[in-house]
C-alpha cells in the first residue's frame, strides 16, 4: 500500500489541473476563488509533506496537512478542509491503516465536525452531501469506480435543488441547475486519490 504522505502529495500535484474549473463554478454563485484556495492548500501541503518520513504515522501526516491548509488562506473552504484533516488526525491516532469501514466512520465524524463548524446540514447542497454519499458507499464492499460513481450520482441528484448555505443561498433560485462547487472539488480529489491507489 502506498504511504499516505506519498498519496496525498500525488493528489496535491493534480489540483492545478482543475483549479480553473472550480474557480468558474464558484464564480457563478460565490467569490470565484475555490480553485485558487484549493491550489494554495495543495502547494503548502505538498511542501510540508516533503519533510515527512515515508513511514510516518497516519495521524502525523494528517496533522501536517491540516497545519498547511490553515496557512493557505482565510477562506471558508480552506478552513473546513483543515478541520476535516484535524478530525482525520485524531481519528487515526494509533492506527497504521484505515479500512473502508473505518474510513466511512471517519467520513461521518468529518461531517459532524464540519456541520458544527460551518452550520450546514445534510441536504443543503454542500460538500457535506458528497461526504455523506462517500460514507454510505464505503460501508459497502468495494466495487471498481464506486466512489467516483456515487459522487457523480450525488451531483446529479442535487443539481436541480437550491443551495442553502454560503453566498449561494442568497441566489437560491439561480443555484438550481448548477453543481455545488464543493461537491465537484470533492469528486476531483477522489478521482486523483483513487487514480494513485490503483
Amino acid at each position: 500500500m502506498m504511504p499516505l504522505a506519498t498519496t496525498l502529495r500525488h493528489v496535491c500535484t493534480r489540483v492545478p489541473e482543475y483549479s480553473a474549473e472550480l474557480n468558474a463554478l464558484d464564480g457563478q454563485l460565490g467569490d470565484g476563488d475555490l480553485g485558487a484556495t484549493l491550489e494554495k492548500c495543495a502547494q503548502l501541503t505538498d511542501s510540508a509533506l516533503q519533510a515527512v518520513a515515508a513511514n510516518a504515522a497516519l495521524s502525523d501526516v494528517f496533522r501536517v496537512a491540516a497545519m498547511a491548509c490553515m496557512q493557505a488562506s482565510g477562506s471558508s473552504f480552506g478552513t473546513l478542509l483543515a478541520q476535516a484533516l484535524i478530525t482525520a488526525s485524531k481519528f487515526s491516532q494509533d492506527k497504521s491503516e484505515l479500512t473502508r469501514v473505518e474510513t466511512a466512520a471517519l467520513m461521518h465524524q468529518v461531517i459532524a465536525t464540519l456541520a458544527q463548524r460551518g452550520g450546514a446540514a445534510l441536504g443543503d447542497k454542500t460538500v457535506l452531501d458528497g461526504l455523506h454519499a462517500l460514507a454510505i458507499t464505503l460501508e459497502q464492499p468495494a466495487q471498481t469506480g464506486d466512489l467516483q460513481r456515487t459522487l457523480q450520482q450525488a451531483l446529479d441528484h442535487f443539481r436541480p435543488l437550491p443551495n442553502r448555505m454560503g453566498r449561494a443561498r442568497m441566489f437560491a433560485g439561480k443555484s438550481q441547475g448548477l453543481d455545488d462547487p464543493g461537491m465537484v472539488a470533492l469528486l476531483r480529489l477522489v478521482e486523483s486519490l483513487t487514480e494513485e491507489a490503483a
